[in-house]
């Protein structure tokens, strides 16, 4: 089964004009807080149960929020909060997960080809790192993993979710990966990666290039769930097959007790550089008559 074509900007426009409606426009934006507003009860599960991302609970008129605790990322946690009210506030959500009153168990996290999940996943996303507060923000920081890290801390968000975010933003050729062991979980590339020539797109369950930094990185479980970080300079080719050799940067880091490995790759050149040098080595290139 492949991933369903979700419209991941329409429901983030959703999530950011409920903030304008509530007030609530700027960062950090507190999930909890709305929820209290809208009369939901919200606890942590036990983080001896895990396996889930959180639970919406239906009694009635009234709705309840259960969030992990298995994974001690406060920006996780606070996505999960996220994902359950896009389940609350979207249309169509409640009466397609609840027949009368009942729990919805969500598995957040963008790796689903569940329709519903991944809306919940994009509202949450677009409810925690609203599109102008996080432009402004993108402006104020550095540059691959090092503005993730900072915007991250800025938006009380997970490194994951902030990595996706910062791909589908950014102006400059990007892409973010998310493996566990030798096989890839999900990946999202920038638009401006996405225009070089014969780029092609890593798919979940594929196999790490073998030349790449993340498939030696994650030869180390252990190194993954200390949260060890490397980099290299790579080329496009290696990940992603572009047609022309250019020069990239491959930055790692483990997740620690997620157990998966967050990539970031990043290159000054753009596929207008592409097409100029393709076309100067088309000049220059001799032709010989017989």
């Amino acid at each position: 089964m492949t991933r369903p074509k979700v419209d991941s900007d329409a429901f983030r426009a959703k999530a950011e004009l409920l903030l304008k409606n509530l007030g609530r426009h700027k960062l950090p934006v507190d999930p909890f807080a709305i929820a209290q507003d809208e009369g939901i009860v919200v606890e942590a599960k036990p983080d001896t149960v895990g396996g889930v991302s959180g639970m919406l609970i239906k009694s009635g008129d009234d709705f309840g929020i259960l969030y992990a605790t298995h994974i001690r990322s406060q920006g996780f946690q606070r996505f999960s909060v996220a994902h359950e009210l896009g389940h609350y506030f979207l249309e169509g959500h409640p009466e397609a997960l609840f027949a009368g009153d009942g729990t919805h168990v969500s598995r957040a996290g963008f790796a689903t080809r569940d329709r519903y999940e991944l809306e919940a996943d994009f509202f949450a996303s677009g409810l925690l790192m609203p599109d102008g507060p996080f432009r402004a923000a993108m402006r104020r920081v550095g540059d691959g993993l090092e503005a993730i890290e900072e915007l991250a801390e800025v938006c009380g968000t997970s490194l994951t979710a902030t990595a996706i975010r910062f791909a589908q933003t950014v102006r400059e050729p990007a892409a973010v990966i998310v493996s566990t062991g030798q096989r890839v979980e999900y990946a999202f590339l920038s638009d401006t990666m996405r225009e070089f020539a014969g780029v092609s797109w890593p798919r979940k369950g594929d196999v790490l290039p073998e030349d790449s930094l993340t498939a030696r990185f994650n030869t180390d479980q252990g190194g993954v769930e200390a949260r060890r970080r490397d980099a290299a300079e790579i080329g496009l080719r290696v990940w992603f097959g572009a047609r022309r050799a250019v020069d990239a940067t491959e930055e790692v880091v483990g997740l620690g007790e997620y157990g998966r490995t967050l990539t970031v790759i990043t290159t000054d050149t753009s596929a207008e550089d592409e097409d100029e040098e393709a076309e100067l080595e088309e000049r220059w290139t001799p032709r010989f008559s017989r």
